[in-house]
């Protein structure tokens, strides 16, 4: 089971793209003051806007790239947005691949989960981790042939993996 919103919000792709340019300015202008080099894509995908800083082998981009860092920024980014929209925004920040790099991690742990559930445990329970981040897990799991939910609330909601019926 994966976490589900009440009231969906549906955004058009203009709302999306004006969302991604507010983050690419509000970026920019922090790559200004750290001194740091990076080209910035948006894309706009599943009701969210996308947000990429990614930047040569010169660049020093590492130190904006570490997980906490990114999600950070990703929700001072987020509250630039709202502050200029007026609505809350879904926004998704990667730096020089970070999330690429999370996601590796994040199927390690559910491949070590799913071990220990093979291995009898009724269920494995993860870490807590962002909404976005559970998404993924639950994906992760479901490709497994497992099955995931969230559970706790605020910073404690983690995903417990169960075999299923």
């Amino acid at each position: 089971m994966t976490d589900v919103q009440t009231t969906p919000d549906v955004r058009t792709t203009a709302q999306l793209e004006e969302e991604g340019d507010i983050a690419a300015d509000y970026i920019e202008e922090l790559l200004d003051i750290c001194d740091l080099d990076g080209d910035i894509d948006i894309d706009a995908a599943n009701g969210r806007a996308y947000l990429s800083v990614n930047a040569g082998d010169g660049a020093n981009l590492r130190v904006l790239s570490k997980p906490e860092t990114v999600s950070a920024l990703q929700e001072l980014t987020r509250l630039a947005v709202q502050s200029k929209t007026g609505s809350f925004s879904r926004l998704i920040l990667d730096i020089g691949g970070s999330r690429d790099a999370r996601q590796s991690e994040l199927a390690v742990l559910v491949e070590r989960a799913v071990e220990r559930i093979e291995g009898g445990a009724a269920e494995a329970a993860l870490p807590p981790m962002s909404s976005y981040e559970r998404k993924l897990v639950h994906d992760l799991v479901a490709e497994r042939g497992f099955v995931s939910d969230s559970r706790g609330e605020g910073k404690d909601r983690h995903t417990v993996i169960t075999r299923g019926a």
